[in-house]
């Protein structure tokens, strides 16, 4: 039998086609990189640079875009599997604007819908879902059906398995409203032992923006742990015995786009590896960081050996 994943996302997935010039606008672009994108995606390429065994589950179009997505997979260390083409939609495409240090518009190419909003209940190996080290869903993907119920099933097979996580990822283009995602998340949060977003996320989950007081919410609905990123003032997690925050990790911003994906496939090493809260986070926070300071997100991502190199330089750490 095959050896269970140790990370299994489920979620976006596309090409980012990400500017080579700086601080300027798409219409002044001369040149563009071609990159894997997707944040469900980037979080297991993440978690595979720290040397751990991980799939996505997604769907693509049936066109050479799809065809990279795969080739880039296998190139960065996760399982393809699971990630099948639908023949009418077209692999999505991201662009982005790039003014550092804290403005990166995204531009989301999804039309007339997006293939990794295509997966089906009956598709998911719920062995696999049941197996994984961890399983880390987004809310995009309860954005819309066939996906919302794929997730449900998911969720319902997992049994609220020890660190199943909910990647708060609240993007408004993908919603009829905030009150509408907050609708759905909520079910979804009984179901999960990690959530993980921002303040704005936070807000959209359990109408809740304050850190601390975002995270006992988030843990009033049976979460149990509760993570929040906060920016420039760094990231505040809570258990029901343990609080810690942590404070930002220096870094010379290029691209803050893909900074939270590193930082989830960190978490993830970090609860794998059962490492103390504070350790995790402290971890994921400079994984996160080493990402901002590169243009690119799924192969800009650290491996353990460069995070590990940081954390002497920060207290605690």
């Amino acid at each position: 039998m095959t050896a269970p994943f140790d990370v299994l996302t489920i979620g976006r997935v596309g090409v980012d086609v990400y500017p080579l010039q700086v601080g300027v606008g798409l219409e002044d672009v001369e040149t563009f990189g071609k990159f894997l994108g997707g944040s469900a995606t980037n979080v297991a390429v993440a978690a595979a640079r720290h040397g751990r065994r991980s799939a996505v589950i997604t769907r693509t179009g049936d066109d050479p875009f799809g065809r990279f997505i795969h080739r880039a997979l296998r190139d960065l260390g996760v399982d393809d599997t699971f990630v099948s083409a639908v023949p009418d939609l077209p692999t999505p495409v991201t662009f982005c604007e790039i003014f550092p240090p804290d403005d990166f518009p995204l531009y989301f190419y999804r039309l007339p819908k997006a293939p990794d909003l295509e997966i089906h209940p009956h598709e998911l190996d719920l062995d696999a879902i049941r197996g994984a080290g961890v399983f880390w869903m987004t809310v995009t993907g309860l954005s819309q059906e066939p996906s919302r119920a794929a997730h449900r099933t998911a969720w319902e097979a997992r049994d609220r398995r020890r660190h199943t996580v909910l990647d708060l990822d609240y993007r408004p283009m993908f919603w009829d409203s905030r009150e509408a995602a907050r609708r759905t998340v909520a079910p979804a949060l009984e179901h999960v032992t990690v959530a993980i977003g921002n303040r704005d996320e936070c807000e959209t989950a359990v109408g809740e923006s304050e850190p601390r007081a975002a995270a006992e919410a988030l843990l009033d609905r049976g979460v149990e742990i509760a993570i929040v990123k906060q920016g420039p003032r760094g990231v505040f997690a809570l258990t029901a015995d343990e609080s810690v925050e942590v404070p930002p990790f220096p870094v010379d911003v290029v691209n803050g786009l893909g900074a939270g994906d590193s930082f989830g496939g960190a978490v993830c090493h970090g609860l794998l590896a059962g490492w103390p809260l504070r350790r995790t986070i402290t971890f994921a926070n400079i994984a996160g960081a080493l990402v901002a300071g590169r243009l690119e997100c799924s192969t800009a991502m650290p491996t353990t050996s460069e995070v590990e190199a940081q954390m002497s330089t920060v207290p605690h750490g």
